[in-house]
């Protein structure tokens, strides 16, 4: 196995691992990594696919705790704003596509820890605004994620309300921008350790949540996630 494909699978083992021990945090722990080795393209398309399918694999016992209500117009909304984040992936020059995905993961983290609440993000209004900002940073960085954690939070959702919530909102707007973006370009040693790595985080990550206060799992992956984050606004910066 090359250096590359090693560095592949630690990557997105950690991701895995971080998503089942919190319920969150794939994206926002694995997406600067990801841009960093494959590039901000096939990054943010690998991001994708994966976050899929473990959001996936989570909702197979959650299912029944969806709130449709809300739901259906996040997914709406984002389905119409996929395509200009993909759209903005294709078209910036990487430089600035790595500033643009920098900022965007640096400032969702720095508004989830803040815990902002807003009036306006209640209700099915906050929804629709809530699903098309998600859907955008989805396709352009990744990470469609913080949108609705804020949602969740001026919702008064509890976190076993939250969970299987995301892990829908996460499939769909996942699927989608895989069918708008196309799959990563990955050769059989690369597709295969990212797959080990998945099997093996998800392992990791359900035995130490029975381990691990979630207060102090939540404070690393945001800790995780901003050092990402502000590392990729930086190379930006540099490439410029």
């Amino acid at each position: 196995m090359t250096t590359g494909a090693l560095w592949l699978a630690a990557i997105v083992l950690l991701g895995s691992c971080v998503q089942w021990l919190t319920g969150m945090g794939f994206a926002l722990v694995a997406v600067p990594a990801l841009i960093l080795l494959l590039g901000p393209a096939q990054g943010v398309i690998l991001a994708n696919c994966a976050s899929g399918v473990i959001c996936a694999i989570g909702l197979a016992s959650g299912w029944r705790r969806v709130r449709w209500g809300a739901m259906v117009p996040l997914c709406l909304a984002s389905a119409c704003t996929v395509p200009l984040g993909a759209w903005t992936t294709r078209h910036l020059p990487e430089p600035t596509l790595l500033i643009v995905m920098g900022a965007l993961v640096t400032a969702a983290v720095l508004l989830v820890i803040r815990g902002l609440r807003v009036p306006a993000l209640r209700g099915r209004a906050g929804a629709v605004g809530t699903g098309a900002v998600g859907g955008f940073m989805n396709a352009a960085a990744g990470v469609g994620g913080p949108p609705i954690s804020l949602y969740a939070l001026n919702a008064g959702w509890t976190v076993r309300e939250f969970v299987p919530n995301a892990q829908f909102y996460g499939l769909f707007v996942n699927i989608f921008s895989v069918a708008v973006n196309g799959v990563p370009r990955l050769d059989v040693v690369q597709w295969t350790s990212v797959a080990a790595a998945m099997a093996v985080g998800m392992m990791t990550g359900r035995f130490l949540a029975a381990h691990t206060p979630e207060r102090r799992a939540r404070t690393l992956v945001l800790a995780l996630a901003l050092a990402g984050g502000a590392t990729t606004l930086v190379k930006g910066v540099l490439e410029l």
